[in-house]
């Protein structure tokens, strides 16, 4: 369905929790975008390296690429709060009020159990990480787990996201999937 859709950020009323969560995506949507800045940086200052002083880069590629990536694990509760991620509402839409607000408990609640095992699994995967000491196998040789710790604190904040957004739906403070 093309055309601009009519939802709007995540609604918090006056309800306390749903304000802190809702700061704190929005502090995680600020440092995602100043890493996406750091690593477009990284970028110019690597191509000048090798380029212009004909030198080699040690660190730069890798940099960037943990960059990027725990940018994208952190900057999504702020695009789920903006209700920023790609999503179909034809049925949404189509659906009387009630079973709209059904869809949408089902979704949310889907949603929290799907993101919880990738939060468990995410952890896990850093603290083998940083149990073990891995390294990269690079010149560079950076300890694993400060990049692979964008894995818990992304997922444990867009779990934390998913939860606002269903007690906002529960509370009335928003509509099932912003529509009106």
């Amino acid at each position: 369905m093309a055309g601009h859709s009519s939802a709007v950020a995540a609604r918090t009323g006056n309800n306390p929790f749903l304000r802190a969560v809702a700061a704190i995506s929005t502090l995680a949507g600020w440092c995602s975008a100043t890493m996406i800045v750091a690593a477009v940086a990284i970028t110019c200052q690597m191509i000048f390296v090798r380029w212009v002083l004909n030198a080699s880069t040690v660190w730069q590629t890798e940099a960037v690429i943990y960059l990027v990536i725990s940018a994208t694990l952190i900057g999504l509760p702020y695009v789920q709060r903006l209700r920023g991620h790609v999503n179909v509402d034809l049925i949404p839409l189509s659906l009387p009020p009630r079973a709209r607000f059904a869809l949408a408990i089902l979704t949310s609640a889907l949603s929290i159990v799907i993101i919880s095992i990738m939060l468990w699994y995410g952890y896990e995967y850093w603290h083998f990480a940083w149990d073990r000491g891995w390294r990269s196998d690079t010149v560079w040789g950076v300890r694993l787990w400060i990049p692979y710790l964008a894995l818990p604190i992304g997922f444990g904040l867009l779990l934390l996201q998913l939860v606002a957004d269903l007690v906002a739906v529960l509370t009335g403070a928003d509509k099932p999937f912003g529509l009106e």
